[in-house]
């Protein structure tokens, strides 16, 4: 205990870099009192809206939660976009650097709009392009991260599909963060994970990993890949499927998330199940935003594989107590330990 807190008090001092898609959350609350007569539908009636940087800006939201420095590095849409600088305006407001944020004209900032009725989401809305970015900017944005890593501590990689991060530019981050002995984690899409080999971490889900297992079989033609099982009902499967998915991409580590079922952390030579400590569970939004935020947090901060998993597990057992895309604190987070 003495040391989770004394990793804790360290957060403040991390400087981190959150490269990802960028999207922009909104939150329309109210209440249902009746039927539409137009179609089987509830009525929301309106009664507050916010906004909420999301997709990798989330990640750096929650760093922000924490005390530390983070700053951001992908792309929004044309600079004329009203959902452009709607983001640009809150994430000033929760103290992220978007120096590295870059414009696409053209292109639509992705906004998601979710509209919840007293306790529960009743419908979300994307707006949203998920083509390629183009050269130009992928050129911009490697400039960035090869002028300014050295003022890192950590690099966070979060791939939400959204036309960003192509093979070509994942792996150039990493091999970049690791030229630099800088930590870096990922947070996966299943469809470019042979593309994370030598990350720190990697931080899947069970869904993610099965589909990672499929993904590595069908593209394994030197057979290096074992696992045949693609069902991770039980935890024999999942040690199984980690330990290969460990070994095939040359990891540090990998913290496979398991919702009411916590986590597992695996390491060269051994891994570690780490059971749920959440109390209650009200929206699972975000909570993978929070674990590899705070994971990574206490990497910097001197922790171990384990003490770190075991301080982002704390953390997202705070998050899914809460309604919407939610974040947590350093106060919360000692306050929970105890």
């Amino acid at each position: 205990m003495k040391n989770l807190k004394k990793i804790i008090a360290k957060f403040n001092q991390a400087k981190i870099l959150v490269a990802g898609d960028l999207i922009l959350d909104q939150h329309i609350w109210g209440n249902v009192e009746r039927i539409s007569p137009e179609a089987p539908v509830p009525i929301v009636r309106a009664n507050r809206r916010n906004y909420v940087p999301g997709g990798a800006a989330n990640v750096a939201n929650n760093i922000s939660a924490f005390g530390a420095k983070v700053s951001l590095c992908g792309v929004l849409g044309d600079s004329k976009d009203p959902a452009t600088e709607k983001f640009q305006l809150e994430a000033k407001k929760l103290g992220i650097d978007t120096k590295g944020v870059f414009f696409e004209e053209g292109r639509k900032t992705t906004l998601k709009t979710r509209i919840i009725a007293g306790h529960q989401q009743v419908v979300r809305v994307d707006w949203e392009d998920v083509h390629n970015v183009s050269r130009h900017i992928k050129d911009k944005l490697i400039k960035y991260l090869v002028d300014n890593i050295r003022k890192f501590d950590a690099v966070i990689i979060e791939d939400y599909g959204k036309g960003l991060l192509d093979r070509q530019l994942t792996r150039h981050i990493i091999k970049t963060a690791r030229d630099f002995k800088k930590i870096v984690t990922v947070d996966p899409k299943e469809n470019n994970f042979d593309c994370y080999k030598q990350a720190t971490c990697i931080t899947p889900n069970r869904k993610e990993t099965q589909n990672a297992i499929r993904y590595l079989k069908m593209n394994d033609r030197g057979n290096l890949f074992r696992i045949y099982k693609e069902d991770l009902l039980m935890d024999g499967d999942i040690i199984k499927a980690g330990e290969e998915i460990l070994e095939y991409l040359q990891l540090e580590s990998l913290l496979i998330t398991l919702g009411e079922g916590g986590m597992w952390l695996f390491e060269k030579g051994q891994n570690k199940p780490i059971p749920t400590v959440a109390q209650e569970v009200f929206d699972v939004s975000g909570a993978g935003d929070t674990v590899i935020s705070s994971f990574t947090l206490a990497l910097c901060a001197g922790a171990s594989k384990l003490e770190a998993a075991h301080i982002a597990n704390f953390a997202a057992g705070i998050v899914v107590g809460k309604l919407g895309t939610a974040v947590t604190n350093c106060r919360e987070l000692l306050e929970r330990i105890k």
